[in-house]
């Protein structure tokens, strides 16, 4: 019995060489020799990093002729921008809070009840 992972977005982008993977892809379709040139680790290991992100459906490979040709396919990242936008919100409030807290010369503001 063979047990297989589902691997999604979040997990390709957590690999430093695979997002770097996915930047070269970004500007133009490479060869597999023509990504791992980039990289100073083997070529099965970029083989490895390639099949992750194609599994994820952030890369597809296609064959012409002899050579495997890697394609980024970016709209998969679309998850990533929809799960981090709900935290936009929060995050653009506690720099707004921690920006007055600064001008106001780090001064908390205090209100005290009579």
């Amino acid at each position: 019995m063979s047990i297989t992972l589902r691997r999604d977005v979040f997990q390709a982008i957590a690999d430093p060489t695979r997002r770097e993977i996915i930047h070269l892809l970004a500007n133009k379709t490479l060869t597999l020799n023509g990504v791992a040139e980039n990289f100073k680790i083997s070529r099965p290991a970029i083989s490895k990093h390639i099949r992750i992100l194609s599994e994820c459906g952030l890369v597809v490979v296609h064959q012409q002729g002899r050579e495997r040709y890697c394609e980024a396919h970016l709209n998969a990242l679309r998850e990533v921008s929809e799960w981090t936008a709900q935290y936009q919100k929060f995050w653009a409030a506690r720099l707004d809070a921690l920006g007055e807290f600064l001008e106001s010369g780090g001064r908390a503001r205090k209100t005290r009840k009579r």
